[in-house]
């Protein structure tokens, strides 16, 4: 199940609920999970919101583009090392965590780059959901595993790789 909360309504224009199912649905298929057994909530906000909550969780007082709560830690402790499976509740349901993503950065970082908004928002839609799947980019190996799924998820909904230049 995917939940969206649209506090800005930009995103609304972008169709955000139809990139987020497809970017979402796809993260989920690459490490074989469906998103009908897994519970994903997603807040659509601008950049004021997602400073306010950067500053709270992470005591970074700015606006960034993509930011994520895990339901549980998954992370591997060997770094490279694919995370710990989600395992189910007793509902059957597997409660991966929530994501908040911000109009205003992600726009900005869009048009810096010469990227779709669209593609971009997949792209860190993508990237959000990995993070609630126990993938990080802290340690070098854990981030060149990461980027590497994000490449190939994105590869299957067709859009470039991200990182090249």
């Amino acid at each position: 199940m995917l939940d969206i909360e649209i506090e800005d309504m930009r995103w609304q224009e972008l169709a955000l609920e139809t990139l987020a199912h497809e970017a979402v649905s796809a993260a989920l298929a690459h490490v074989q999970l469906d998103l009908d057994d897994c519970e994903v909530v997603i807040l659509a906000c601008d950049d004021a919101r997602i400073a306010e909550l950067n500053e709270e969780f992470r005591e970074k007082a700015k606006a960034t583009n993509v930011l994520s709560w895990p339901s549980e830690d998954l992370a591997a402790e060997t770094p490279g090392a694919d995370p710990e499976r989600p395992e189910a509740d007793f509902t059957g349901e597997i409660a991966l965590g929530d994501i908040a993503i911000a109009y205003d950065t992600c726009a900005r970082e869009a048009e810096e780059a010469g990227k779709s908004m669209t593609d971009h928002v997949r792209h860190l839609v993508v990237h959000g959901t990995l993070h609630l799947l126990g993938y990080d980019h802290i340690r070098d190996e854990d981030a060149t595993l990461m980027e590497t799924l994000e490449v190939e998820i994105l590869g299957k909904l067709g859009i470039p790789n991200p990182y090249e230049h």
